[in-house]
């Protein structure tokens, strides 16, 4: 699967992911206008595509340990580094980022199988 592809797919389950998690966990704060949105996403999906498989390298022993639980550990981080990086983006807290974390697992999971 290409590049664009990947990245269409992923751009589609993060922005599903960060919807719901605005609207339904407390303590997640992101833009909902189309443009700030759009960079979230845009800068969230990057992460993914480049930054994620290097997280996942170095969690593997984690990963297979928790039956691939681990897995939401890896979304945490990225989330938290999608934190660190852009300001509009606000997850306060431990529980806030956990449950983003499994939203974004699971729709991940669902919307993008094709890319693992």
């Amino acid at each position: 699967m290409g590049i664009i592809q990947r990245f269409a797919l992923f751009f589609i389950a993060n922005a599903a992911a960060l919807y719901l998690a605005t609207l339904y966990v407390d303590g997640v704060s992101i833009p909902l206008r189309l443009e700030g949105f759009a960079i979230v996403v845009t800068v969230l999906t990057l992460i993914h595509l480049f930054i994620r498989p290097l997280i996942k390298a170095v969690l593997t022993p984690v990963i297979i340990l928790t039956f691939g639980l681990g897995i939401i550990l890896v979304n945490a981080l990225t989330l938290y580094l999608l934190n660190l990086i852009l300001p509009t983006v606000v997850i306060s807290g431990l529980l806030p980022l956990a449950l983003t974390a499994i939203i974004v697992s699971v729709l991940n999971l669902l919307l993008a199988p094709a890319t693992k």
